[in-house]
């Protein structure tokens, strides 16, 4: 399983931080930069560490993964937009109010103003069988992430566009139920106006399917060093050695496979 080490998880949130302080203007109206700082200088401790995801097979379910996520789905965004432009695409969104959406398209992943999104599984089995390193937090009002999401800018008197809202709104494109009226519509008035929700899916998509590769990749090179252990033990035992040599070596091999990594 991916980890990223507390060095990362600084450098990752350090990251978004300069992002914020990059992208939005100081004399922005309504002081939208200052209240930003202010959200995430409130949920700093939390956010962090906030996993994507709570099951270790879909995409960065571990501490930090959160952010790295983010930072992800913000970089294909935009380097996604210029394919689209230079393919002759029509492009009537900012930089900014692309960055603004794929930075928030998960918000409500971080959970309310009091309880984190997701909590450690306390159970042993969940966690070892079936992948469930996180589970949802009971102590939350029921919302979806994105509706969370508006809640929490809302909260801190965060303004957006109208192009931002759609673009954070649509991200998940038509996993979510709710979507399906933005995305499919039979009459040409009521089709979406702005190509920001599509290249924000796209980016989501691909961010989230790179993170599950990385963790099939880490988890394959887990198992080749199971084997590679296993097949030390093999050898062991066919060895000639006296009763205390292959004693002594039978330890140690049972120490290798499952001892601490």
């Amino acid at each position: 399983m991916k980890e990223l080490t507390p060095e990362q998880i600084h450098e990752n949130w350090v990251k978004l931080i300069n992002l914020i302080k990059d992208t939005f203007p100081e004399d922005y109206p309504n002081n939208r930069r200052e209240k930003l700082l202010n959200m995430y200088q409130y949920f700093e401790d939390r956010m962090c560490i906030a996993p994507a995801s709570g099951k270790e097979h879909y995409h960065n379910a571990m501490v930090g993964g959160y952010v790295e996520h983010v930072l992800h789905v913000i970089h294909l965004s935009v380097e996604l937009k210029k394919i689209w432009q230079a393919n002759g695409a029509t492009i009537n969104f900012t930089d900014e109010e692309l960055i603004f959406a794929a930075m928030h398209h998960d918000l409500g992943k971080v959970g309310d103003l009091e309880n984190d999104y997701y909590v450690p599984n306390e159970s042993e089995w969940h966690r070892k069988n079936r992948g469930e390193i996180f589970t949802h937090n009971s102590e939350l009002q029921y919302m979806t992430v994105t509706d969370r999401a508006i809640y929490l800018l809302n909260h801190f008197g965060i303004s957006m566009s109208e192009w931002e809202y759609i673009g954070l709104r649509l991200t998940d494109g038509m996993y979510e139920d709710a979507n399906k009226s933005y995305y499919v519509s039979y009459s040409p008035e009521r089709q979406l106006k702005s190509n920001i929700a599509y290249i924000l899916h796209q980016a989501d998509s691909m961010s989230t399917y790179i993170e599950h590769d990385e963790w099939k990749r880490s988890e394959e090179q887990e198992e080749i060093k199971v084997q590679g252990r296993v097949e030390n033990i093999k050898k062991a035992v066919t060895m000639e050695e006296t009763s205390d040599q292959l004693s002594q070596k039978s330890k140690d091999l049972f120490n290798e496979l499952f001892g601490d990594k």
